[in-house]
């Protein structure tokens, strides 16, 4: 599946970012997306998801208020938007197609290349 993470790298915890994951039309039409992050050692987890219309989201309870996630289908460009940004943060990044369900949070998913993200204290 080509879909391809960017965006990533170093900020003061506290600082912003914003992620963008583009793929094809065939990939990104009428399919759910989401937003996972993974650390070493750890399982990859997942951070946010949208429906293909953009209008239904879901977050993990650790970035409600803070993480914002939103899709362009005109551009098939997927974003996360990550305010307030803490060191627990710090992961690399993975954009993914739920290619199970409608909602971005059943899965199985389709996965992404990652960007990393690393927040300072």
């Amino acid at each position: 599946v080509q879909l391809q993470a960017s965006g990533g790298g170093l900020v003061q915890a506290g600082g912003s970012l914003r992620l963008s994951c583009t793929g094809s039309k065939r990939i990104c039409s009428n399919n759910a997306l989401a937003w996972f992050h993974q650390t070493p050692g750890k399982e990859r987890e997942f951070v946010a998801a949208v429906n293909w219309r953009g209008t239904t989201t879901s977050y993990a309870d650790s970035v409600k208020g803070r993480f914002t996630i939103s899709r362009d289908n005109a551009k098939n460009t997927l974003y996360l938007q990550m305010n307030s940004l803490k060191p627990e943060d710090t992961a690399l990044y993975y954009c993914a197609r739920d290619s199970g369900g409608s909602s971005g949070t059943t899965g199985p998913y389709d996965w992404g290349q990652g960007t990393l993200v690393t927040v300072s204290s």
